[in-house]
């Protein structure tokens, strides 16, 4: 069958309650706090609407984000997620035989949306730092080749692309080979190296940028996401996308979730401060972890993983284990954080080398 050969996505596991222990999931990069009660409200009033379509160019949120983020309206497409965008453009831009270039390990959506479209997935080894190799990803492109994928921040690994390195990446592209730069966790950013996709696809038309409501605003069981893109590739997106994909409910918290940023960022603030001081407990262990730019560390463990998200479990944190390549395990509540501090220092004091 043609869909033998495509992966599957793995999504995060549920923590599975245990008598006398508190158990956290840390195996999904979600933000651990609550809905604000602005957001929570605008959801609310909005699900007594649920017996009719949604807007479907989300056409309220569209304005706000144009607004916000100083982009005209027509350059933006909504999606479910933008891993929902992700895969309107990969089914606007790609098909039979054509080649699709990311990095890898990336986002574990990039071989699934590209190989049900037919398109053959080309994946590039990231490099020793768990950083893009963007040299090899621009050797790597061919006459074949109409999408690469860029994720920055990285999932899983965590760092970021910086600005000069993307720069000279695009400069030896091909103008028609589109460039997604795929940025779910920009608010966490702290790098002043790194890129900011909103600035650098003002000058580049073959650059898209996605984000989303899932991460860092902590709407991920709505599936709200966008595109920023020149207007015929935006026009392209909007002609791939499920109708009506976004519910009401979700373009109204997205559309609150705007109108108290303030206060989101505050707790987008506050978990990057839990990430450094996280990777800063496990440097002082002995770990060599990547520099994450993101809502998560990365631990390259090879044939340990296994055991070792084993350990975290019986701790009482759920990670998300990646075969036998690494650990990703998310900065969640304080709490969660210690029991993964207090794990992974058994866990070196065990296998002294690791890491």
């Amino acid at each position: 069958m043609a869909l033998d050969g495509i992966p599957t996505y793995r999504p995060g596991r549920p923590p599975q309650p245990r008598p006398g222990l508190t158990a956290y999931k840390v195996s999904s990069n979600e933000n651990p706090y609550p809905p604000l009660p602005g957001v929570l409200d605008a959801a609310t009033s909005a699900a007594a609407a649920m017996n009719r379509y949604p807007d479907m160019f989300a056409t309220g949120l569209v304005e706000a984000l144009a607004r916000r983020f100083d982009v005209p309206a027509e350059h933006f497409a909504t999606g479910t997620g933008s891993v929902g965008v992700l895969q309107q453009i990969v089914q606007a831009c790609a098909g039979e035989g054509d080649e699709v270039v990311y990095a890898w390990r990336s986002f574990e959506a990039y071989p699934i949306v590209t190989q049900v479209v037919g398109a053959r997935p080309v994946q590039v080894s990231l490099g020793a730092d768990e950083r893009h190799d963007l040299a090899a990803m621009a050797a790597a492109v061919t006459e074949r080749t109409r999408l690469v994928l860029v994720c920055s921040p990285n999932n899983p690994t965590g760092p970021a692309v910086h600005a000069a390195e993307l720069s000279d990446f695009l400069d030896r592209l091909p103008p028609d080979v589109l460039v997604v730069l795929d940025e779910a966790y920009a608010e966490f950013v702290r790098d002043p190296d790194a890129a900011d996709g909103l600035q650098v696809y003002r000058d580049r038309p073959n650059l898209v940028v996605l984000r989303t409501f899932s991460k860092a605003y902590g709407l991920a069981g709505l599936r709200v996401g966008f595109a920023v893109a020149h207007p015929p590739v935006a026009e392209a997106l909007r002609k791939t996308a499920v109708p009506f994909g976004v519910s009401t409910v979700a373009q109204a918290a997205a559309l609150a979730s705007l109108r108290v940023e303030d206060a989101l960022l505050e707790r987008v603030a506050a978990l990057v401060g839990e990430r450094d001081r996280v990777s800063a407990g496990l440097a002082a262990q002995g770990w060599e972890l990547p520099d994450s730019q993101a809502n998560f560390v990365w631990f390259r463990l090879g044939v340990d993983t296994p055991a070792f998200a084993a350990a975290c479990e019986e701790a009482g944190i759920m990670v998300r284990p990646y075969g036998e390549e690494g650990v990703r395990v998310t900065i969640g509540e304080v709490e969660a954080n210690d029991v993964l501090l207090r794990v992974a220092e058994r866990w070196r004091a065990a296998h002294r080398g690791v890491g």
